[in-house]
């Protein structure tokens, strides 16, 4: 007696699952379940293969729920049935799908970014949460464009093609916080950066009423804010300010779109400190009397770090980061907020040699 093919043993198990009860159906699939799980000494890519014709017909006549627990299971596998996942992916509901698409490393990136150009929301934030996520599958992101570019840009595993990367270029410019997160992301070349900051004519023209008119933030130094621009600025801060807006987010935003003399009035504001300190302190080279300012300001680190990335053309070095943070962590609120409005910056503000202060602003002082 001759024994039968793997095909026609195949096509035998198809046909008894399209004709067996559906409760029934749902004891297989349980069953072979079982089995890819279970058979961790057996080549897991022949057992996928084999039991992915079965799978697929029985994934035709069960509910749901169980649906959604094939998917639970199947995406802790390294090796998974490939034509069962495609169809799990690609399922209507989202319970069913995004458990696969959010953990499964068996799914391939083409078939990750077919899904992403046309899936909902939840599985859109499913695949932006994987803990890596390939070029390809980025780009189907963002062209679907909305919340899911700000999910992107916090993953730390997704990554960045150079359409990826002018394709959010495009999206910051009508977008405040897409500008934000991409340029205080690390690892965001310093081109995107830069290309960033250089705010297209239609943005800055639709800036609010009492927006600097000052340029990108790289040239702050040598082209300060003139009176006209501070009278400007005034009225709108003090009112954020007495609203209790005038916060992280604000000034977060002043600094990565430039809004010069916003973010100086804001500072002094804040801080407590006169426009003159203000502008020493961000203008000067070293960095110690801004971090100072923030803190005397009750900025947060991020603020902070904006701020820093942000006053000048070249970014902070690994080295100057860490040591702004370090000191950033350290002051306490008070040594800072007297410091700024009475001690060594102020008196370091008026003086003649500014480039020549001769002074280093202690931590536990």
């Amino acid at each position: 007696m001759m024994a039968n093919s793997p095909a026609d043993i195949l096509a035998e198990l198809e046909e008894a699952v399209a004709t067996c009860p559906l409760d029934r159906c749902a004891r297989i699939l349980s069953g072979i379940v079982q089995l890819l799980t279970s058979s961790r000494d057996r080549p897991q890519e022949l057992l996928a293969g084999v039991v992915d014709g079965v799978l697929l017909r029985l994934t035709e006549r069960v509910e749901a729920r169980a649906l959604a627990q094939l998917s639970t299971t199947l995406a802790e596998l390294e090796v998974a049935p490939p034509e069962t996942l495609r169809r799990l992916v690609s399922h209507d509901d989202p319970d069913v799908a995004c458990p696969v698409l959010l953990k499964s490393q068996a799914v391939s990136a083409a078939d990750l970014a077919a899904v992403a150009a046309s899936c909902g929301e939840r599985q859109q934030r499913a695949i932006a949460a994987r803990n890596s996520i390939e070029p390809v599958v980025t780009e189907a992101l963002i062209a679907r464009g909305g919340p899911i570019c700000l999910a992107l840009i916090s993953n730390p595993g997704t990554k960045f093609s150079e359409a990826a990367y002018a394709a959010l270029i495009a999206r910051a410019e009508q977008n405040g916080e897409i500008m934000k997160a991409l340029a205080l992301r690390p690892g965001t070349p310093d081109l995107v950066v830069r290309k960033l900051l250089a705010a297209p004519p239609g943005q800055k023209a639709a800036a609010k009423p009492g927006a600097s008119a000052a340029p990108p933030m790289q040239d702050m130094a040598p082209r300060r804010p003139c009176a006209a621009d501070y009278a400007s600025a005034r009225p709108e801060i003090v009112a954020l300010n007495r609203v209790g807006k005038l916060n992280d987010s604000t000034v977060n935003r002043f600094a990565i779109r430039g809004e010069t003399a916003n973010l100086f009035t804001a500072l002094s504001v804040l801080s407590g400190a006169p426009l003159e300190i203000v502008e020493h302190v961000v203008t000067d080279d070293d960095c110690e009397g801004l971090v100072m300012a923030c803190r005397a300001s009750r900025l947060n680190w991020a603020t902070t770090l904006a701020i820093l990335s942000n006053r000048s053309g070249a970014r902070l070095s690994f080295a100057e980061r860490e040591r702004a943070q370090l000191l950033f962590e350290t002051l306490l609120l008070s040594t800072s907020q007297w410091s700024v409005r009475w001690g060594e910056i102020a008196a370091c503000a008026g003086t003649s040699d500014l480039g020549n202060r001769g002074m280093k602003i202690g931590v536990n002082r």
